[in-house]
Order: C-alpha cells, then structure tokens, then sequence
C-alpha cells in the first residue's frame, strides 16, 4: 500500500572531503514506486550521495529525513558478509524474520534427530518455527533465494562467500537485497560484473516483478532508459532532476544548455553596449545613470553557465600490415575446464569486434591469450609483422595506489606526443577531467571511474593498432563512455572489446563474437542489436523447424491433452517458481523421509508419548509434495507447448 508522504527527503546537504567540495546544497525526495537514475562525472560525489541517503555516513550539513514505516537498503560497490556465511546464508538473511524462523527450525529439527534436550519443548519449537515460516512466505521463500542466485549467475550456492571473487560478492549482495524487497533500493552500480543476459534479466525484474522505488546509479544507458521514470544528474555538487529516462535526460539538457547559450549570448551583447556607455559618460553621475551603472554590475558579476566537461581522448595509431591478428584452430581452458575449442578468426585493420558471454565463458581467458599472459590449449595465435598491442585490463592492475595520478600516468617519461602533437604533461592529463590541483593525490583514494580514468589515459599514450578493451565501461562516467566511443569509431587499428554495456556495443561494433559457453565461439555481422535480431531469427527457424517435424508426426499420435496445448507462455514469477519447485519437491520428500522414521521409533511411543503432531506433519508434507508434483506437471506442459 502506497503512502502520500515520500519514502526519503534530502535537504540542503552537503560534504567535503578536505578542500573539496563533493556535495553542495542538495535537496531531493523519492516517493513509493518512484524509478529514479542518478548520473554525474565519476567523483561527481554519486556514490558519497547513495551513502549519505542510505544512513552509510553522514553530511557534514544538512538533513535526511526516512519515513519509518518504509525499509531502505543500499547495494555498496565493495559489500560486506559478517561472519563466514554460505551465498544461500547470505542472502537468506535478506529475509529477515522468515530467516531467523527458518534457522530456528533446522537446529530444532538437529537437536530432535540427535535426541538432544526435553523433546516435548522441542517438538513444540519446531512446530511454532513452521507456523511461523507459513505466515513469513512459506517454505518456497527459500527456494526463491536459489532461484535469485542462479539468475544472477551464482551456481554454487553452498560456497563461501568470502572465498568468491569481487564480482561474484556484489551479486550475492544485489540477490540479498532483491529477496528483501525494500520499500527503496538504492543500486550503486549493480550492472558490473554482470553479462549482457543477466543484465536483461535484472531490467525485466525491476520493471516487471519489484514492487518498490528504486535509486539507480548506473552507466549502463539502456537500463536508465527503461527502467528510470526520472533522471537526476548531480554535477558539481548540486543536483538538477529531468523528467523521463536517459533519452529523454538528454533532450531536456540540450534544451537547457540551448536556453543558458542564448542567455549568455543576451547578457554579452548587453555588456557590449553598457561598457561603450559608460567609457562615453562623464564622471559625475545621476541618479539615472548610477542605476543603469548597478545593472550593469549586475549583469557583470552574473555567474556564467558552466561548459560541460567532456574527457578528451585520442590514441597514436601505429601503421597497420593486411592482417592484424590470426587465430587457427585455437581452444581456450580454464582451470582444466574446455571453454572454446576450434575458434578460427581473422582481424583485419578498421575492424571493431565485440565479444559477449555469460561470465565464465572465456572472454577475458582469450584476451590474456592474445596478450601472451597464458598459452592456448590448442591451435596458433598469429600477430601481424607489424601489429602493435595495447591492453586495458579488467582489473587496472597496471596501477600503483602509493603514486599519485600524475606519476601513474607520466612515470619517468614526460614527453607525451599523439598524433603529431607534443602535450605538456599536466595539460594531458586535464583531458582526463583531473585538474592541476587533484594530480598530485594517490590513485589509492580515487573512486573507480576515476581509477579506470588512470588507466585509459596510460594506455592511450601508447601507439598502437590492436586495442584490446577488457571491460573498460565498469565504473565510467556516462560522458567519458561517450568520449571513449568516439575515439574507438574514429580509430583506423582494430579494437577487440568485451563488455557487457549493449549501448557501447550498438555504437562501436562492426562485429560481434558470441560465446556460448558450450565451447563454440561465433561471429556476427554488425552491432549488439543486429546481432540479437540475427540470434532471434535463428531461434524463430529453428522453432518452426520443430513444429513442422512435430506437425508431420501428429497424425499418428494421440491428441495431447488440453494443459499441452495452451500457448501462453510462462509468466516471469512462473519460470522462478519453475526453476525451484524441483529443490522443493525434494525438500518435501526429504520431510516425509525423516518423519516416517521417527514414527518407526518405538520410543516416540513412550510412556505420555503423543505422536499426533507427527502424523499431522506427515499428512501436510505427503499433501505438500503431491501438490508441488502436480504443479510442476502443469508448469512443465505450459513451458513445452510454448516452444513448440
């Protein structure tokens, strides 16, 4: 139930870190089901902004205002799990009560199974712990937490969480907080680390299943455009609000920026002729002029629009020969684990190729093998004679956080030239959108965006004709990706780039290289949007392929029964329930196992002995199951008929 009064108020807040100057005055609000994107340059204080909303730290002014009623929860980019909890634990505890009931319950049962303590406590327990999980949701709640994890590409659930990698912890955290289901969620990035197919998912289940008002801190542009019904861009430590999602952000600045260009042109012509008139008047002055004096100080002193900062990038393109790269027959592994095999390409100059897969797949593993970090499991690897390689790296391993900017990108080589044209060192580095007076601060206390910022400019001093991009869109600002894109479109070498940012691909590739994670490695013609209408219309084929063979044989079959012939499609929260009824049923049995042995204890017949609760268990769980099996026949025959 919706509430008039709004779920969070901000007013005039404001934070610095040292000198600067992160928050100003911001004021905002967000109401119940409200869909709102956050966008700024990176260290434009959006993350600082999340925290501070979220309660993670305070404002140095200012106040936030939470309505009590109304539960918020923040996806940190670095998330922390107290203690040493399992995936399923961690997110698990993302429900709350249901979750204190559920543990209750399974020590309780432990302890009966064991013959620990008074067992007619005991017993009474467990029976208040599945009420109480009844009224909580259920026993499905927990299913619903596998089911999360898998869709979020966490196929191990039982694994610690602290022995995963960076990437796999933020999605246990994002899985922890959609199973909650706040009142407001705010997502701080919640696309890194994701493939392009769980970030479909995660848009069809903001905009399809979550119920609550979302805060949205993205790069990914066609998730602000589909999801966010409004765009704050925090700039320079105000916030100014749009209505609509990104496309449409982007035409009312335009207009804004036309407006204040406008603006400032009127105020310039005025001052024109003011500053003629006063040259030409005397110095005693009337009361008349002194007022046409003070409008023009007025008019002097008005502050000018600010020009919007755009990072500057350009590359030094070595020559490039006929073939840039080669691959023969090459097969990739992992961890003894075949993820492509007999992958043949060609890459020749001008070529920019997009390479997409779910996360495991083998995307980065092939680029550490273009780059000589690892050998291929089969096949050639053939670098042109005259190809030269520059290499962004996932991780920005190249970075040192005891140096300061200037010294990460200068080193002890300050001539920079690009293209014929010789940078002063700190005037290149300005084009990175770090001013004179931030280049001297250690890479260790800059945000991501900014550290990935570093990079780049690194790498783009090189001069080279194979770029290879490993995930380089993860924590950049919205205009430096734009900026990015460009020099990639205007570069004559040949880039290989794996992201899983559609709008960057729909931009810069002429091709794209899919991974299956069946071992097979296939190019596309054309941008990310060509390539899923050329990957939908080979499912479409295929599909009618099978109707055809299942049309000619029907005739000698017996008509399928009715719940087959239904065309509907599974709904989104079917295919969940779909993917967790199996654990469920399983679950069910497992009960009914474990109660019949307990009632072919003969001391459950003791002396006072009542073992009616029992049989009542037994009754529900048989009863469970039957129904879970029936349902899954249903939902099985629903999925089947539609591919058919």
């Amino acid at each position: 139930m919706t509430s008039d009064a709004p779920i969070l108020v901000a007013q005039a807040l404001s934070r610095t870190y040292g000198p600067r100057v992160v928050l100003g005055n911001v004021s905002l609000s967000v109401h119940d089901e409200e869909r709102v994107g956050l966008v700024g340059l990176n260290g434009s204080g959006k993350s600082t902004l999340a925290r501070v909303l979220a309660g993670r730290e305070p404002p140095d002014t200012g106040t936030v205002a939470r309505r009590r009623d109304a539960s918020i929860q923040y996806l940190d980019q670095s998330p922390e799990f107290p203690g040493d909890p399992t995936a399923r634990e961690a997110v698990s505890e993302g429900l709350g009560e249901w979750y204190v009931a559920h543990k209750l319950y399974e020590a309780t049962s432990e302890a009966l199974g064991r013959g620990d303590g008074d067992f007619d406590k005991l017993l009474a327990q467990q029976e208040k712990s599945a009420s109480d999980i009844e009224r909580l949701g259920g026993w499905e709640r927990g299913h619903q937490v596998d089911a999360l994890l898998g869709h979020l590409g966490i196929r191990r659930p039982d694994d610690s969480v602290a022995t995963m990698s960076g990437g796999e912890r933020r999605r246990v955290a994002l899985a922890r907080l959609l199973i909650a289901r706040p009142a407001l969620a705010i997502l701080d990035e919640p696309t890194n680390h994701l493939d392009v197919e769980t970030i479909d998912w995660l848009e069809e289940y903001l905009i399809d299943d979550y119920e609550g008002a979302l805060l949205l801190i993205t790069h990914d542009r066609y998730m602000l455009d589909r999801v966010a019904k409004r765009t704050l861009e925090l700039d320079q430590g105000e916030v100014r609000s749009y209505d609509g999602g990104y496309e449409r952000y982007l035409e009312a600045k335009a207009e804004r920026q036309m407006h204040e260009a406008r603006t400032e042109a009127n105020r310039q012509n005025f001052l024109r002729k003011e500053i003629e008139w006063l040259r030409r008047q005397p110095k005693a002055r009337t009361t008349k002029q002194k007022a046409r004096i003070d409008r023009a100080e007025t008019a002097i002193l008005a502050p000018k629009p600010q020009a919007e900062r755009m990072a500057v990038l350009a590359m030094e393109e070595a020559r490039s020969g006929k073939t840039i790269l080669e691959l023969r027959g090459v097969a990739l592994e992992a961890g003894g684990r075949r993820l492509v095999s007999n992958l043949n390409l060609t890459l020749t100059a001008g070529e920019r190729v997009g390479i997409v897969g779910r996360n495991g797949t083998g995307k980065t593993t092939l680029l550490k093998v273009l780059t000589g970090q690892l050998p291929p499991a089969a096949g050639q690897v053939v670098i042109g004679q005259n190809t030269k390689v520059a290499y962004f790296d996932q991780e920005r391993s190249g970075l040192d956080d005891d140096k300061s900017i200037y010294d990460n990108i200068v080193g002890d080589q300050p001539r920079i030239e690009i293209n014929g044209h010789v940078f002063e060192p700190h005037s290149y580095i300005e084009r990175f959108l770090f001013e004179p007076q931030r280049q001297r601060q250690k890479v260790g206390a800059l945000s991501g965006g900014e550290r990935a910022r570093v990079a780049l400019a690194r790498m783009l001093r090189q001069s080279a004709n194979l770029i290879l991009l490993d995930e380089p869109t993860n924590d950049l600002d919205v205009a430096t990706l734009n900026s990015l894109e460009e020099m990639l479109v205007e570069f004559g070498g040949t880039a290989l780039v794996v992201t899983h940012d559609r709008w960057f691909l729909d931009r810069v590739a002429t091709a794209i290289l899919a991974i299956d994670g069946e071992g097979n490695a296939i190019r596309y013609a054309g941008n990310h949007a060509s390539y899923r209408e050329q990957r939908a219309y080979a499912e479409a084929q295929k599909q009618q392929q099978q109707r055809q063979q299942q049309q000619q044989g029907a005739s000698s079959k017996k008509a399928r029964p009715v719940a087959q012939q239904r065309s509907v499609r599974l709904s989104h929260s079917e295919e969940l329930e779909l993917a967790g009824i199996v654990a469920r049923i399983e679950e069910a049995d497992r009960r009914i196992t474990s109660l019949e042995a307990r009632l072919a204890d003969p001391t459950a017949y003791g002396a006072g002995g009542d073992v009616r609760p029992l049989l009542a268990d037994l009754e529900k769980a048989r009863a469970e199951s039957a129904r879970l099996m029936d349902r899954w026949t249903e939902l099985e025959a629903i999925r089947e008929a539609a591919t058919r």
